[in-house]
């Protein structure tokens, strides 16, 4: 138990760790740039973020979830070459369609771009792999570290530029890149372990990683997709960048918790297996509690310090005003939320629910945003809002349901 302990201690370390390090690192980017220029920046950011949530966060869950049911790697290992060639093909498709959409997308600053977005996908995909099969050989301290590592090495990259006076964006869009050069420290992780006898049953991989990648690159775009939004909707590259900046300011929670909700979907695997729903729902009871308490507190810290918090952190250039910043904070908390509740539709092999809740969600925003017809800032933020308190509400009641049965 000292021992669990300690290793959840260390995770949660090296969490907080790479989120003030990835703030570190865009706080060099802007004050290097300035608004305008890191605009594009903002974006591979932003789809780095899509890529964590779709790709990262879902082959990670996979590979514990396998790891739990099953008892052993033979899976994992079986399954690993596809994978790899499944990340190839999407990689390419990406750069692709990144570089018909340059011109929106980087502001005139084209460049590599389209090339770093592909190797954004490359990296997300082995750094899945690699803390799920961590995780699930209870090496927790070890995923901590890679957690840390990987948003050290970026803002050492970007200090150096800084130090020296680049004001290239792309070169800190290789630094960005640079960041996972992190998995050479574990060469091992990249590779299962073999045993013996016939697999057990289960739903084939993309059963899994199809509707759980859909559903968490939906959740991840309403979360982190606002800068694209709002650019697409003729906002300036200041308000792109400020929107950016608040957006990741109050989401240091939520970038904690990707990490550390990999800890649940081992333990309500085990326990949905079991037979042990009401520990399930109890979990799901004690969210909603904790969610009611949260979201009054952030709105009243984020109306207090949250502009002049965002100018200290990011620089000058970088405003929004109090409602709005106040609605930034609230959304995070839900999306907190809604990221814990997601577990266990994960655990019990329901991921074909989360695309059906964050199409609705979207959908009632969407509808939100036609009906009202706010200006582009107002709208990305409202929008966002509306999205994230729909979803939260449908995942939370699955959460307290519990589930019937797991999959496989």
């Amino acid at each position: 138990m000292r021992s669990r302990s300690r290793s959840t201690s260390l995770l949660a370390v090296g969490s907080v760790a790479s989120g003030l390090g990835a703030y570190l690192f865009f706080s060099l980017t802007t004050h290097a740039l300035g608004a305008t220029d890191a605009a594009p920046v903002s974006v591979l950011w932003a789809w780095w973020s899509f890529a964590g949530a779709a790709l990262t966060f879902p082959v990670q869950h996979w590979a514990i979830r396998a790891l739990a049911a099953d008892g052993d790697e033979r899976r994992v290992r079986a399954t690993t070459p596809w994978l790899l060639v499944a990340a190839v093909v999407l990689a390419g498709l990406s750069s692709l369609v990144a570089w018909l959409l340059r011109d929106p997308l980087f502001a005139g600053h084209s460049g590599v771009f389209p090339l770093l977005m592909g190797l954004v996908v490359l990296g997300s995909v082995a750094n899945g792999l690699v803390r799920g099969l961590l995780t699930g050989r209870q090496r927790i301290g070890t995923v901590g570290a890679s957690l840390f590592g990987e948003n050290a090495l970026r803002c050492v990259y970007a200090a150096v530029l800084f130090a020296a006076g680049v004001t290239d964006p792309a070169a800190y869009g290789w630094s960005l890149i640079g960041g996972y050069l992190v998995l050479a420290f574990w060469p091992g992780a990249l590779w299962a372990r073999g045993g013996t006898g016939p697999l057990p049953p289960a739903e084939p991989l993309l059963r899994f990683l199809g509707p759980a990648s859909g559903g968490q690159l939906l959740a991840q775009g309403v979360l982190t997709g606002g800068p694209v939004l709002l650019a697409l909707a003729g906002g300036s590259p200041a308000e792109v960048t400020s929107l950016f900046a608040a957006l990741a300011l109050f989401r240091a929670p939520y970038t904690l918790g990707t990490s550390m909700v990999a800890l649940l979907t081992g333990r309500f695997t085990r326990l949905l297996v079991a037979g042990r729903h009401d520990l399930v729902r109890r979990a799901g009871w004690q969210l909603v509690g904790v969610t009611a308490v949260t979201l009054p507190l952030a709105a009243a810290f984020a109306w207090t310090f949250g502009p002049a918090l965002l100018e200290v952190v990011f620089g000058e250039g970088i405003d929004l005003s109090r409602g709005l910043t106040t609605l930034v904070a609230v959304g995070n908390v839900l999306a907190v939320a809604g990221l814990v509740a997601t577990t266990t539709l994960l655990a019990a092999g329901r991921a074909v629910h989360l695309v059906a809740f964050w199409v609705g969600a979207i959908a009632v925003g969407s509808a939100w945003w036609v009906a009202v017809r706010p200006g582009p800032l107002p709208g990305t933020v409202g929008w966002f809002v509306v999205v994230e308190t729909v979803a939260a509400a449908m995942l939370l009641t699955t959460a307290v349901r519990s589930a019937r049965r797991v999959a496989g």
